[in-house]
């Protein structure tokens, strides 16, 4: 059973994948509707399988010498990457054609994106399925590989300066991880025979591991996974990226943001049980903070959509990096929940953004004419999207940092205060950009773009999940953040 969980992923994006390749090199002129219908099917199976993952009895090893395992943590993010990539999927069908229609892809590339698309969840699902930390960060590198040959498949030569610079400092930060990887393993040898890189098991001999020595370690293996996270200093890929990725990609690609704070989560268990919290609490709540603050001054100049959704972001990023930082099983209970909730978020942000680049051709704010009358559904998604991304009552967010912000007040008075303010110039920022963006003048010759149900579909379903998750909390996803903390033993 368990070796079919990893059949059961791999399959599909295998085959997938070849099936697009081929038939882009010897279809060149596919029109898509084919291959994208393969992306569907993948999706669905992987929400399946993530839905089963969850629901079954958790940890298990998936092949030997426990280098795949299935716990609480791993198959919640699966879920959360399987529901975007499930959206996405419905999303591109209509939003490629329209890349196509107006010749911003090449019509022989479409086998070479679809294939990339098809590989990246799957590479995503196993660097949350690694037990072993090289393994995950081969993953993590691999995932940056696809995400590049997403981004330079558009006919624009900024996307390859944007893919450049996203490789420059994923990678060069991902050098710095790689020896952490090297020196945790020299001293998982005082305390298991032979040496370890699995969490597992490093977990289990946390106590055993100098806990100076292991900080050391920490700060090396940091400093790539912020990268990938998106944590200021390292955050300086990410609007770029956004600015030039399709849509679809930019939503998928947010699962890669989250390998990078499930690794830092994972690496700061065990030196929570290693001993240092003198250290590590105060250095993801300082990189944290002025991500936050970072981000909140960046939102108000801003007059690109895509940009206004990265800097954001950037400070949901810094926000989970406190609350981790915070050392409280509550804090960590609601950081992990907003991981979910973010993920929906910025969903329904790019995909409003998309259809907007559809009409106007532009993400800039002033281009913006008549988006009642001519995208209607856009419009109240880019303003309700906004709404929860700052944290409006009665959407998720809004639990989120509600009660991290309440820890915070009972803990840190001085941060409290420092944190909040960075969330009211947060607000500040995405209501200026709204203010400026609806206020254009405006133009009744500009003829409604049609946009095909299934880029409005994924809308609508993410509209309805984020008020579900924002008035209720249901009973199995309570249960299931609970063993997560209580698994990692914060």
């Amino acid at each position: 059973m368990e070796f079919l969980i990893i059949v059961g992923f791999a399959a599909p994006a295998l085959l997938i994948a070849a099936a697009s390749f081929l038939l882009g090199r010897f279809r060149p002129q596919t029109d898509g509707r084919l291959l994208n219908s393969f992306l569907i099917a993948e999706s669905i199976i992987y929400s399946g399988l993530a839905v089963w993952l969850v629901a079954t009895d958790l940890p298990r090893y998936l092949v030997g010498n426990h280098y795949l395992f299935a716990d609480t943590f791993g198959a919640y993010e699966i879920l959360i990457t399987s529901v975007l990539f499930l959206l996405s999927a419905v999303y591109s069908r209509g939003y490629l054609a329209s890349l196509l229609d107006r010749g911003e892809i090449e019509r022989s590339l479409l086998g070479l994106f679809y294939g990339s698309f098809a590989l990246l969840p799957l590479v995503l699902v196993l660097g949350f399925l690694a037990n072993n930390i090289a393994l995950m960060w081969i993953f993590a590198e691999l995932s940056t590989l696809l995400s590049v040959v997403l981004l330079v498949t558009l006919k624009a030569r900024e996307n390859i300066t944007a893919a450049l610079k996203y490789v420059f400092v994923t990678s060069t930060a991902m050098l710095f991880a790689f020896i952490g990887v090297i020196v945790l393993f020299a001293l998982s040898r005082t305390a298991v025979p032979g040496g370890t890189l699995n969490w597992t098991d490093l977990m289990s001999a946390a106590s055993a591991i100098p806990p100076k020595l292991y900080t050391f370690a920490f700060v090396l293996l940091f400093i790539g996974f912020a990268a990938k996270a998106a944590i200021v200093p390292f955050h300086t890929w990410l609007p770029t990226v956004y600015v030039r990725a399709p849509s679809v990609v930019a939503v998928i690609s947010g699962a890669v943001l989250n390998l990078g704070l499930y690794a830092i989560i994972r690496l700061y268990a065990i030196g929570h049980r290693a001993g240092d919290d003198n250290f590590l609490n105060p250095l993801l709540i300082s990189f944290g903070a002025i991500s936050i603050f970072i981000a909140a001054l960046a939102l108000i100049a801003r007059t690109n959509t895509k940009k206004v959704i990265a800097f954001s972001g950037v400070e949901q990023a810094g926000l989970i990096l406190v609350a981790i930082g915070l050392g409280s099983p509550v804090a960590l209970f609601w950081a992990l929940f907003h991981k979910a909730g973010n993920a929906l978020v910025k969903a329904l942000l790019f995909f409003s953004a998309g259809i907007f680049h559809r009409q106007y051709n532009s993400n800039k704010f002033f281009a913006v004419k008549s988006p009642f009358r001519l995208q209607p559904l856009a419009a109240w998604g880019l303003i309700l999207g906004s709404a929860a991304a700052i944290g409006t009552p009665t959407l998720p967010v809004f639990l989120a940092k509600f009660n991290i912000l309440s820890i915070m007040a009972s803990q840190a008075l001085p941060l409290f205060i420092a944190v909040l303010a960075g969330f009211l110039l947060v607000a500040a920022g995405f209501g200026y950009y709204l203010v400026r963006a609806f206020s254009q003048p405006d133009d009744e010759t500009i003829q409604p773009y049609p946009t095909p149900m299934t880029m409005k579909a994924p809308i609508i379903l993410t509209l309805l999940a984020l008020f579900a998750l924002g008035l209720y909390l249901p009973g199995w996803l309570n249960s299931i953040l609970s063993t997560i903390v209580s698994d990692l033993g914060l």
